[in-house]
C-alpha cells in the first residue's frame, strides 16, 4: 500500500500531506479514497502522538519550509464516528461522555448533511510510549460507539 500511494502521489505532483486510504482484506489491499490535505485518518496526530502535528506538517511543506526528524512521542490511535441514515440537520448525543475520557480527544466535522457511513468525527486517545497499542485502539473504537449521530 505504501509503495502504491507513493507512485500516486508523486504522480500527480503538488506539496503537502496526501491522505491516502487503503483496505485490506486477507492478502489483498484495496483503493479507497486520495485527499490532497490533511485527512482525518491523520488526526491522530493531533493526539501529541509525534512532534509535528499533520497540519504543521502540510503547511510546512507548502510554505516550503524546513522538516526536521518526525519523532513519535507517544502511542495513538483513532476511530470514526459514523452516521447511520440521511439527515439534513445531524445533531450529536454522546459527546459530554467521550469529552470527560482520560487521555482522549474528538473532533466533529461539522458536515451539514449525513448519510449512511459518512465520517462524522473522530476519536482520537492515546498513552505512553510504552502502552499496549491494541488497548489504545480499543478504547477508541469504544469511545466512538458511544456518539450517536441523530437523525
Amino acid at each position: 500500500a505504501q509503495t502504491m500511494a507513493a507512485k500516486v502521489t508523486a504522480a500527480l505532483g503538488g506539496a503537502g500531506i496526501w491522505g491516502v486510504e487503503f483496505f485490506v482484506a486477507d492478502d489483498r489491499v484495496y483503493f479507497s479514497e486520495l485527499s490532497p490535505r490533511p485527512h482525518d485518518t491523520g488526526m491522530v496526530t493531533l493526539a501529541n502522538t509525534q512532534n509535528f502535528n499533520e497540519f504543521e506538517l502540510h503547511l510546512r511543506a507548502i510554505l516550503s519550509l524546513p522538516i526536521p526528524e518526525i519523532t513519535q512521542e507517544r502511542v495513538g490511535a483513532s476511530a470514526v464516528i459514523l452516521a447511520e441514515g440521511h439527515s439534513e440537520n445531524p445533531s450529536y448525543k454522546g459527546i459530554e461522555e467521550i469529552a470527560s475520557a482520560p487521555k482522549s480527544d474528538f473532533r466533529i466535522f461539522g458536515k451539514p448533511s449525513s448519510r449512511p457511513y459518512r465520517r462524522m468525527g473522530v476519536v482520537v486517545t492515546y498513552d505512553s510510549l510504552d502502552a499496549n497499542v491494541v488497548s489504545v485502539k480499543d478504547r477508541a473504537k469504544a469511545l466512538a460507539k458511544k456518539v450517536t449521530v441523530i437523525l
